[in-house]
């Protein structure tokens, strides 16, 4: 399992990363608007989503609309040793943000504004590949899959993905935890969970 995952891993990261930036941006533009136009969205009062790296789906266009439509925004922080994120309200954007873990963008230790990740209605998911059930095969840490456990009852979890990290079977573990929506630049998938 773990050989499949990893191997799995590998070529989807190394697909994403020949998509060229222009590309990125386009089809991220449109899963953008997709997104914008979920129901779930729109009622949502505060949506976290995460800062783009490496090729994900870019989520700077959507942030800064979700912003101007007056919704709280939060975005993770990486607390390495706790093996945990911290949802952080943005009041400032780009200007909270700095580079944190791995690399990733994050907000600033001054700008850190810790949100109980019950407050949040909406999460918008990273990660390498899903299947159309909604599970997802994330970067291995584990992060995403600890931190969705401590949101409420009522908080949808939404991936973001391009069409080309739809995959047949992603190799689901009990751990791993489901998303309610995969969106593309091709279609939503609303997934049974």
């Amino acid at each position: 399992m773990e050989e499949k995952k990893k191997a799995l891993r590998k070529q989807v990261l190394q697909e994403r990363m020949a998509l060229s930036r222009e590309e990125v941006l386009q089809k991220s533009r449109v899963i953008a608007e997709r997104v914008m136009g979920l129901p779930e969205y729109q009622q949502a009062k505060t949506v976290m989503m995460y800062l783009d790296f490496r090729n994900e789906v870019a989520t700077d266009y959507l942030l800064r609309q979700t912003m101007a439509r007056g919704k709280r925004v939060v975005v993770p922080v990486t607390d390495v040793a706790g093996k945990r994120l911290i949802p952080t309200l943005i009041v400032n954007y780009p200007d909270d943000i700095g580079t944190g873990a791995w690399g990733i963008p994050e907000p600033k230790p001054e700008a850190i504004r810790p949100v109980p990740p019950q407050e949040i209605d909406l999460v918008l998911v990273p990660g390498v590949a899903f299947d159309e059930k909604g599970n997802r095969l994330g970067y291995g840490g584990g992060f995403y899959d600890r931190f969705l456990l401590q949101t409420g009852p009522g908080t949808v979890f939404v991936a973001l993905a391009f069409e080309l990290q739809v995959r047949d079977q992603v190799y689901p573990e009990a751990h791993d935890q489901p998303v309610h929506y995969i969106v593309t630049e091709e279609r939503v998938i609303k997934a049974n969970i």
